[in-house]
């Protein structure tokens, strides 16, 4: 009996060692393995889909273990689903901002907890950069300012009554958002330059096809001479073609419309003419983001910003880029 005794602790002090020695082959593989928490925003257009779509599948091409939360667009969900990260203790949180303020409290816990964090997709607005160790997503302002542009560069097209006025009205982003306030921002700073540009009425769709709907709809309503429609989004911009048609108006003819994003939806419209211009925003941020999550956890230095790589869409060019569209 006492020869029996030994042995077994013989072997169980052997398989404590191999499971929790420092040393162990196996437990050098799990420190290998990234643990990454993501926080999305929600599931509210073509472009977030194609945006988790691309995040999940490339961090399991890249070994990474993804736990994902869906916030619903409510900040606090975002936050809840951050805490829960830092309590179980993951290597590295990713998300993306329902909107630009209130994450300092959250964002300074994670810091002490010792956990870095990557934004993909929209800024934070904090005085404290260190909360933070890169940016990755799209110049939403340069967005904005490449939609007014083409408006300004068809500005007699875009004057559907020749009356010498462009009434334009705008679907926003979620109030708050850091897309919302940029592309309108950006918008705003270049179609100032030409005195027959008007925005005429401004409201959220909350990046909705659904509220891009509701509100053209209130726009048609309240709003005469509407020339041209600017939203945020195509999912927007797709609600309020439904809107026109109803009204028994020809997008893309009798109200021009310019949106951002390029999902597929978008450009088939941008392709058969209700769309007039899309400027893109690329939701495949999937490859870049797992690269950086490594970087940062390697010790290496990245930018703190990181800009994804983008165009514009005619409805030419969306003839010949759609076969091959990824989203």
């Amino acid at each position: 009996m006492k020869k029996t005794l030994i042995a077994a602790c013989a072997i169980t002090m052997s398989t404590l060692t191999a499971c929790g020695g420092s040393s162990s082959a196996g437990d050098d593989s799990n420190d290998d393995t990234i643990t990454m928490g993501f926080a999305q925003v929600g599931a509210e257009s073509g472009w977030r889909t194609a945006n988790t779509k691309s995040i999940q599948e490339e961090a399991k091409a890249a070994g990474v273990d993804l736990k994902f939360s869906d916030a619903q667009q409510k900040q606090e969900n975002q936050i809840k689903a951050i805490r829960s990260y830092i309590q179980q203790k993951v290597d590295v949180i990713a998300f993306s901002p329902v909107v630009e303020t209130g994450w300092d409290t959250v964002l300074l816990e994670a810091k002490r907890a010792g956990i870095p964090v990557i934004l993909t997709d929209r800024a934070v607005d904090s005085d404290d950069d260190s909360l933070y160790e890169t940016f990755l997503g799209s110049d939403f302002v340069l967005e904005g300012e490449k939609a007014g542009q083409w408006l300004v560069d068809n500005v007699a097209d875009a004057d559907v009554d020749g009356d010498g006025a462009v009434n334009v009205v705008e679907l926003q982003g979620t109030t708050g958002a850091a897309p919302a306030i940029d592309r309108k921002t950006g918008f705003e700073s270049v179609i100032f330059a030409e005195d027959s540009i008007s925005v005429v009425a401004s409201q959220t769709g909350d990046f909705t096809r659904d509220g891009g709907k509701k509100v053209m709809e209130s726009f048609l309503k309240s709003e005469k001479g509407i020339d041209v429609v600017y939203a945020h989004n195509d999912d927007m911009g797709l609600g309020a073609i439904e809107a026109i048609e109803a009204a028994g108006l020809t997008p893309g003819e009798d109200v021009k419309i310019i949106t951002v994003d390029a999902v597929k939806d978008g450009m088939a419209a941008l392709a058969e003419g209700k769309i007039n211009f899309i400027v893109e925003c690329n939701p495949l941020l999937g490859p870049q983001l797992m690269d950086l999550a490594k970087k940062v956890l390697a010790g290496e230095d990245v930018p703190k910003r990181v800009v994804t790589e983008e165009s514009t869409f005619t409805q030419e060019e969306a003839v010949e880029a759609l076969p091959d569209r990824q989203y």
